[in-house]
């Protein structure tokens, strides 16, 4: 029996490489929270404490999802039994987001269905000027729904083998998603109150800030993708990163559709303080 033979595996199974990823993963993300602590009380500077751990993160994620396309395209190490693990590995990663989001949106219910004596037994609170869910929160509305349907337009295609509308879709996602980010920190520049000015502001920010960030990633997840469709990567049977990236973008899509009817549109009155 031949080497290759020998050493040939005799199951569809893949056992995974030593990796440092997840270490060094777990160290950027202490440092990372560790210097936006020291940072958001004043004890050292933006560049200073955050930028490490950033960069870190940032490392993290380029070797590991260069090792996990080097796994699928050169080793071909994704069976069909493995891609199976991987589509649960990545709905209970959704389902975690899920949970994730349940918290602020329970912050923000408990706050504005039992609203406290120190800020008027009112929601909005007293003194507080909401924004306009008509005007910037329903365009973005909106562009993310119009982005869910370009995604399932360039994933239809990809199956279909039609690589050029698979491109062309996916890119016209990410275009939506930047315009979507844009509009959406042109809102908070010009928004009537600050993060720091009562429980209405905290809740706002926390829900939408932490979906924002999370466009953030869709978009970078979404450019991976269109720079391993440009290569040629991912056929009509085999794409699950790419599936992977529609899923968690579907999954923004919905989260904001909430935030819009609970927070912008319920959350903002009518009420005798609605600004």
């Amino acid at each position: 029996m031949s080497d290759a033979a020998a050493h040939k595996p005799n199951h569809p199974y893949h056992l995974v490489n030593p990796s440092p990823w997840p270490l060094v993963g777990s160290i950027a993300g202490g440092v990372f929270f560790m210097g936006m602590v020291l940072y958001m009380h004043g004890k050292v500077s933006f560049p200073v404490g955050v930028l490490p751990g950033l960069a870190l993160i940032l490392i993290t994620m380029f070797g590991w999802w260069r090792d996990v396309v080097r796994e699928a395209e050169i080793d071909k190490a994704h069976t069909p039994v493995v891609q199976i693990g991987l589509r649960y590995g990545m709905a209970l990663f959704i389902a975690s987001e899920v949970m994730f989001f349940v918290a602020f949106f329970w912050a923000f219910f408990d706050s504005s269905l039992f609203p406290k004596e120190a800020i008027g037994g009112v929601w909005p609170p007293q003194g507080v000027a909401v924004l306009d869910p008509l005007q910037i929160p329903l365009l973005n509305t909106l562009i993310l729904l119009l982005s869910g349907c370009t995604v399932t337009w360039s994933h239809h295609a990809l199956r279909e083998g039609d690589r050029k509308s698979f491109i062309q879709g996916l890119a016209l996602t990410i275009v939506l998603g930047i315009i979507f980010t844009g509009f959406q920190a042109y809102e908070y520049v010009h928004a009537p109150f600050a993060f720091k000015d009562g429980i209405y502001s905290s809740t706002f920010y926390m829900a939408t800030g932490f979906h924002g960030f999370h466009v953030l990633v869709g978009t970078l997840f979404l450019i991976v993708c269109l720079i391993r469709g440009l290569k040629g990567h991912f056929t009509p049977d085999h794409h699950f990163g790419f599936e992977a990236a529609a899923w968690y973008w579907h999954f923004v899509d919905v989260v904001w559709l909430f935030l819009f009817a609970c927070v912008y549109i319920w959350g903002s009155g009518p009420g005798p303080y609605h600004g």
